[in-house]
């Protein structure tokens, strides 16, 4: 290379490492893709800032002759980078690296929610990820992949693979007693889009703010934030929402999780069912049923979900989150037939439906059975471990009580005060290198008898982890 064109796009890879050798191996590229592997070199050389703003280029006769390749491939280079903004050309002063560019981000950061330094994370809502079975589901890709004709690879129904809404549509049926029509089952990216899209077509209807459980999720209440609508927090009792509170609200629409109620544990009374749907079918307003982990009961069968009493005025969300892995995004609602056209329509606009292989290997899957194995499979994993952490809790940490039904993925440990205040107890566990998560971040409420309210999750820990945490919190606070 000629010294002037060396000096010219000499480089700080390393010392004297000119950046034009970074440009060699698109100039050995197969002749058809050499222009192309050119271009290519030169953008990510301008993107990564090897090639300063400001540099002046050396010119199409001499880059040419040094790189061994045709003066017009060069030339069709340094145009089209002209053309996007990397390069400015001025005439009679040769071509320079444009100060558009800047140079990109070196490595992208993983945002998923982590515990760093955390030896035995208690915080409930996650599943045991290494039970997710990658043999059966890989056979069901395969199944999908030899079989699936050409035209299903195009945009979707915004409601789903028809056949994955009859899967399902019988699943729930069977398993979860809802009332279950495939033509208005829709399927989506969990239960937080399911949220999402009722929000947008609820406030689009004139409804203003939606009620939530108190204690409850307060995703709940970012997710319909996200929307416009406000939330309004609901006080619950033994058998489910109070009725006056409820009454007085002013209200028209509710979350709620009467199967297995999050977080307190309680499934709601027959009672309350029945009360909630007539104050709804009153206002004229509707209930989102949270059916988050409604598949794990541990002593009895699980109670029926609440839609099957009132299709018109519960719209069904679940997922496949707790029994399978969140990572899948998907999800299913159940909505009655007013507000069908609104979430079909909105879901259409938001993401022209969800992927249509991920749909096709869910339906397989659960049609040739893998669903209901897994879910057995799961139930015995977490049946164990919820075991392990009663057991755990009454050696090391005695005078500890659990509330709640036998169910989900989750307890509610009421520890004795002598080992509190709350706020203590959890950065003493903390420091120990367990995480812990108090009962009073999930809503309003504040108890002043003194005890530690904990909601445990123990449902991604082996029973050797759960064993080893509690024993580590107890330690920590001198019990």
């Amino acid at each position: 290379m000629t010294e002037a064109a060396e000096r010219a796009v000499s480089g700080a890879d390393a010392p004297g490492q000119p950046a034009w050798e970074l440009l060699l191996p698109a100039a050995g590229a197969p002749a058809r893709r050499r222009g192309r592997a050119l271009r290519e070199a030169l953008r990510d050389a301008v993107r990564a800032g090897r090639l300063a703003s400001g540099t002046r280029l050396p010119s199409t006769r001499e880059l040419a002759a040094d790189l061994g390749v045709s003066r017009g491939l060069v030339t069709e280079a340094y145009e089209q980078l002209t053309a996007e903004g990397y390069l400015r050309s001025d005439r009679g002063s040769g071509t320079w690296v444009s100060g558009a560019a800047r140079a990109a981000v070196p490595e992208a950061r993983d945002l998923a929610p982590r515990a760093p330094g955390v030896r035995v994370d208690f915080h409930p809502g996650t599943p045991d990820l290494s039970l997710f079975p990658r043999a059966a589901w890989g056979a069901a890709q395969r199944s999908v992949l030899a079989r699936l004709p050409h035209p299903s690879l195009g945009y979707p129904d915004p409601r789903g693979l028809p056949e994955l809404r009859e899967a399902l549509a019988a699943m729930l049926a069977r398993r979860r007693g809802v009332v279950a029509d495939p033509e208005r089952l829709v399927v989506c990216s969990g239960v937080a889009q399911a949220s999402t899209l009722l929000g947008f077509v609820l406030r689009a209807r004139g409804l203003r703010a939606i009620g939530i459980e108190d204690p409850g999720s307060p995703e709940h209440g970012r997710l319909f934030a996200s929307t416009g609508m406000e939330t309004v927090w609901l006080p619950l009792d033994e058998e489910g929402l109070s009725p006056g509170p409820l009454a007085d609200s002013g209200v028209r629409a509710v979350v709620v999780t009467p199967s297995h109620q999050f977080p307190s544990g309680i499934s709601w009374s027959a009672e309350r069912r029945g009360a909630l749907l007539d104050w709804a079918r009153a206002v004229d307003g509707y209930v989102l049923e949270d059916d988050y982990d409604g598949d794990f009961r541990y002593d009895r069968a699980p109670v029926g979900a609440l839609q099957g009493l009132d299709p018109e005025r519960v719209v069904y969300a679940g997922s496949v989150s707790k029994s399978l892995a969140p990572g899948l995004r998907l999800g299913w609602m159940l909505v009655p037939a007013e507000l069908l056209g609104d979430v079909v329509e909105r879901k259409r606009t938001m993401d022209l439906g969800n992927p249509v292989l991920d749909q096709a290997v869910l339906a397989e899957f659960v049609t040739r059975g893998g669903y209901d194995r897994q879910l057995r499979h799961c139930q015995r994993a977490y049946r164990e471990r919820r075991d392990a952490l009663l057991a755990a809790l009454a050696e090391h940490l005695p005078g500890t009580r659990v509330s709640g039904i036998a169910a989900g993925l989750h307890v509610i440990a009421r520890v004795p005060g002598r080992f509190g205040p709350s706020a203590r107890f959890v950065s003493r566990a903390a420091d120990a290198g367990v995480a812990l998560r108090p009962l009073e971040e999930y809503g309003t409420a504040r108890h002043d008898d003194g005890d530690v309210r904990l909601v445990i999750g123990y449902a991604h820990l082996s029973p050797s982890a759960i064993e080893t945490g509690v024993r580590l919190v107890a330690e920590a606070v001198g019990a």
